[in-house]
């Protein structure tokens, strides 16, 4: 609880945002928003400047996903705010807790329509199906209860965007702060009957898997013991790949996979632990051959996400942490031998063999990256390797994989938001596996890392153009077109913002090329071509 007089209300904004915990914006300033940022300099809070505010929501992103906190961006009326769409989008489908401020013309100017300088005809309204909450700040002396609400709403349920608009004559606005308490955030949790009915169904049950997904994510420790207590195998989505490393329960493959669906239509008992069960991890390709479950239990901190997807027997509104804490209270010391470990080991073998030689090669080099650089991060785009790891793929710790190609799958998320990841953890080697076409959207923001001699490795997969799209367009009986577009020389573009850069002739290169990134002061980047690299595709 502190008490900070404030002239303007935007130096009252960054003595809130202090306040709650925030260290660092991502933002480019403009001449809508200088009045946010005249409190900035003399604060404790860092500000990351991107090429373009797409790179300033996915380096949010980025950053949310790895520290555990919502990410934060400032940017300006109109043009700044719809370049900030595809990431609110993205950080919306995957539940990813953002705060976008933005500027907005003069509250008497507002609807008006008469051309003012980046207006829009209501752009609250224009963001607010994609984020949980969209106001615009009309009274100054309002703004301690809306960033409240803010951080409220971003942690207390499912986690997602939220965007404040400040008009231009408010920013400037005289306002007197007083005490500023920032309590502690509610989380739900199942009653009792609940807890106990659920507790009845482990105990019985001989067959039990538990899926985990980026819900989970605090609730591993528990999470782990709760399968060894019903000899459980776990399978992780791809926002949860790496909370069960080297685990023998662990099935680190995806529920579109044949071989992961049959063992969990076998289960007497299904735990969905903090999964939207949506199609990107559950239905892949989109042939509709999830199986329907006898015995679901789904656990979710969003009443709305458990009246969705597959019908549950039990659905359980409450954070995974509560809810495993109390579950575990009422199921006891190991459970009678029923053979998970055999389960999960006959799962993993299967759905290796389930997958192309293409695929698995381009998995062993993942996993090369992973033993290369111990406790580093993979941060994806949309590219081959990255389908081919969401498929199947062990990240060596948790957050240490994510990428755009489940929910809203955009193109150019890898760049930026391995910056965000790389400001959350300044010492650990971010590996940022971008294709030439994904890379191409986000190309500029290399010289963002190099600004802030952000610790990322960009890992360009080059296959000449939308490899992907090219392939589905052929199974599909379609001549290809606009699937080729031209690249550029990616060591060259490099080497021109002063990051150091290499193209591997042969994919064996690839340990010794990623140890001398990781030893660079800041960025660096390493080609790999499909074709032209040896051994970079089966």
């Amino acid at each position: 609880m502190t008490t900070v007089p404030a002239k303007t209300v935007g130096e009252a904004l960054i003595t809130l945002l202090e306040a709650y915990g925030v260290e660092v914006v991502f933002g480019i300033p403009g001449v809508h928003t200088v009045e946010l940022y005249r409190g900035l300099a003399g604060s404790t809070i860092r500000h990351v400047t991107p090429r373009h505010e797409q790179g300033a929501g996915f380096m949010a992103d980025g950053y949310a996903r790895v520290s555990g906190k919502p990410g934060v961006c400032l940017v300006i009326t109109g043009p700044g705010l719809t370049n900030t769409i595809t990431a609110m989008a993205q950080a919306y489908q995957d539940s990813i807790p953002m705060l976008v401020i933005s500027g907005v013309n003069a509250r008497a100017t507002l609807g008006h329509g008469r051309g003012r300088l980046h207006e829009l005809p209501d752009q609250r309204a224009m963001i607010a199906s994609l984020a949980l909450m969209s106001h615009t700040l009309m009274d100054p002396k309002d703004l301690p209860d809306v960033i409240d609400r803010a951080f409220l709403l971003m942690q207390a349920g499912r986690p997602g965007p939220v965007h404040i608009e400040i008009p231009t004559d408010v920013m400037a606005a005289p306002i007197e702060l007083g005490e500023i308490v920032t309590g502690s955030i509610p989380r739900p949790r199942a009653d009792v009957a609940t807890v106990l009915d659920v507790a009845e169904r482990c105990r019985k049950a001989e067959q039990a898997v538990i899926i985990a997904g980026g819900g989970a994510l605090s609730a591993a420790p528990g999470i782990e013991l709760l399968a060894e207590r019903l000899d459980a195998p776990l399978v992780t989505t791809v926002n949860a790949r790496g909370l069960f490393y080297g685990h023998k329960l662990s099935v680190p493959a995806s529920p579109s996979l044949t071989s992961v669906r049959r063992l969990i239509a076998d289960a007497d008992l299904v735990l969905a632990l903090g999964t939207q069960m949506g199609q990107t991890d559950y239905d892949m390709y989109a042939d509709g051959g999830f199986p329907e479950l006898r015995n679901l239990i789904r656990v979710d901190v969003d009443a709305a996400q458990l009246a969705r997807g597959p019908a549950a027997a039990v659905s359980v509104l409450s954070t995974v942490n509560n809810f495993v804490d109390d579950l575990l209270t009422d199921i006891n010391g190991p459970k009678a031998e029923n053979h998970g470990e055999r389960r999960a080991e006959a799962t993993r073998s299967a759905a290796v063999g389930e997958l192309s030689d293409k695929m698995r090669c381009e998995i062993s080099i993942l996993e090369t990256i992973r033993d290369t650089l111990p406790g580093c991060i993979i941060v994806g785009d949309s590219t081959q390797a990255v389908y081919s790891g969401n498929l199947y793929y062990e990240a060596g710790r948790m957050r240490g994989w994510f990428n755009a190609a489940t929910g809203y799958g955009a193109l150019g998320y890898g760049p930026p938001a391995a910056i965000g990841a790389s400001v959350a953890e300044p010492q650990t080697p971010i590996v940022c596996l971008a294709g030439d076409g994904g890379l191409q959207f986000s190309l500029a923001e290399i010289g963002s890392a190099r600004d802030i001699a952000a610790k990322v490795i960009f890992l360009v997969w080059n296959n000449d153009g939308y490899e992907e799209i090219k392939n589905h367009m052929l199974e599909c009986g379609i001549e290809p077109e606009g699937v080729t577009p031209s690249a550029p020389d990616f060591p060259m573009i490099a080497r021109a913002y002063g990051v150091p850069a290499c193209r591997l002739a042969n994919i064996s290169e690839l340990p010794e090329a990623l140890r001398w990134a990781a030893q660079q002061p800041g960025p660096a980047l390493i080609e790999i071509h499909e074709r032209n690299t040896l051994g970079a595709t089966a």
